[in-house]
């Protein structure tokens, strides 16, 4: 979903989003297609590759309870570290 309050994407942030949803979860490791999380609101470089249920699901998920995030005892960053290193690799 994209808020009214953000500006559009730049040629480069739509290639690096694209890539990112690409690769698998960050988390579960669920198979591609992910969704692009932002840390940030309109920080796209820093987006986490996660599927919908660890991305917006009310039980898994970041923007819920968060609870397969705390059976990897991940957050944000260690989230980040992975799609990085899965992008890079």
């Amino acid at each position: 979903m994209h808020s009214k309050n953000k500006r559009a994407m730049s040629t480069l942030e739509r290639r690096h989003v694209a890539n990112i949803k690409s690769l698998p979860c960050s988390v579960c490791d669920a198979p591609a297609p992910s969704e692009a999380h932002e840390q940030k609101q309109g920080n796209w470089f820093t987006s986490i590759a996660l599927c919908a249920d660890c991305h917006r699901g009310s039980h898994n998920g970041i923007h819920g309870r968060r609870h397969m995030w705390s059976i990897k005892r991940m957050d944000e960053d260690d989230a980040l570290n992975v799609t990085l290193a899965r992008l890079l690799a």
